[in-house]
C-alpha cells in the first residue's frame, strides 16, 4: 500500500523547504502501516520553488517532484494523480494550515475500506478554526450556496485537506474541468454523484501560521468566480451519465 502526500506549489520559496522538512519529520516519527512519499507539484512558479524542490529530491529519498509550466491547483493535482502509481492520494496546502495530527483520521477510513474519499472540514462542530471573521464568513456563505445549488450535506467543500483512492479518481477523471481552486468542489460532488462513500472529518486549522504568506484566494475576484462555477457545474452535472 503506497500513500502519496501531494503538495501543489506556486511561488512558495519562502516556506517550501521548511515545511517539507517538517512534514517529513512528522511522517518519519510515526509507525505507519503503509509506504509513503511526499510529492511536490511545482506549477507555474516564477521564483526558486523548482530549484528548492529539486534539492529536496536530491537530499531525501521519500521526496519526489513534478514540474508544470502552467499554474493552477486543479491542473496540477489532476495531472499528477493520473501519472501516480500510489494506492491513495492525499493533497494538502504547502502552508500546512491543517494540523498534521489530522492525517491519521484522514487516512484511516480509506485504509479500512470505509470510504473512497475523505475530506477535512474547518466547519464541523468538533473542528478548531483560527481564521479571520471575513474569511470564515465567506466560507460559510459559499457552503450555503453550494448546498442549495448542488444539493449536498457537507460542511466544507473547499478545505485543502483531502484523500482519495487512486482507482476512484481514475473513474471520475473524465468529468473534471476546473484547473484552479474549484477542483475541490468538483472532486467532492462528482464522488458523491457517482455513488461513492465520502467521510468528512473535523480538522484543526490555522490561517496565520506564516506571516509572510497570505492566502492566494482573493475574496471579491474569486468569490464571484466560485458563484459562476457553481451554476456552470450544476448545468454540467445534469448532462453527465454516471452509469456510462
Amino acid at each position: 500500500m503506497l500513500v502519496e502526500f501531494c503538495l501543489p506549489v506556486k511561488n512558495e520559496q519562502e516556506i517550501l523547504e521548511t515545511n517539507i522538512k517538517y512534514l517529513l519529520k512528522f511522517l518519519k516519527s510515526k509507525e505507519l502501516s503503509y509506504s509513503w512519499q511526499v510529492v511536490i507539484i511545482v506549477n507555474g512558479s516564477q521564483d526558486a520553488s523548482d530549484a528548492i524542490a529539486q534539492k529536496l529530491v536530491h537530499d531525501y529519498l521519500r521526496v519526489k517532484a513534478k514540474y508544470l509550466n502552467l499554474s493552477g491547483k486543479g491542473r496540477a493535482l489532476r495531472t499528477y494523480f493520473h501519472e501516480s502509481s500510489a494506492d491513495i492520494l492525499v493533497f494538502m496546502d504547502i502552508d500546512l494550515a491543517v494540523d498534521l495530527n489530522n492525517i491519521s483520521e484522514l487516512l484511516n477510513p480509506l485504509l479500512n475500506q470505509q470510504a473512497q474519499l475523505v475530506i477535512g472540514s474547518r466547519l464541523l462542530p468538533a473542528s478548531h478554526l483560527e481564521r479571520s471573521f471575513l474569511r470564515s464568513f465567506t466560507s460559510r456563505v459559499y457552503n450555503i450556496l453550494s448546498r442549495l445549488i448542488l444539493r449536498h450535506n457537507f460542511s466544507d467543500l473547499q478545505c485543502g485537506f483531502k484523500a482519495i483512492k487512486k482507482e476512484t479518481f481514475e473513474v471520475l477523471r473524465p468529468w473534471f474541468k476546473d484547473d484552479n481552486w474549484f477542483f475541490d468542489t468538483e472532486l467532492v460532488i462528482l464522488t458523491m454523484r457517482r455513488g461513492y462513500h465520502i467521510k468528512e472529518i473535523p480538522v484543526d486549522w490555522q490561517e496565520t501560521r506564516y506571516q509572510k504568506r497570505q492566502s492566494k484566494v482573493r475574496l471579491l475576484r474569486d468569490g464571484w468566480s466560485f458563484i459562476k462555477n457553481l451554476f456552470s457545474f450544476c448545468w454540467r452535472l445534469s448532462r453527465i451519465n454516471f452509469n456510462s
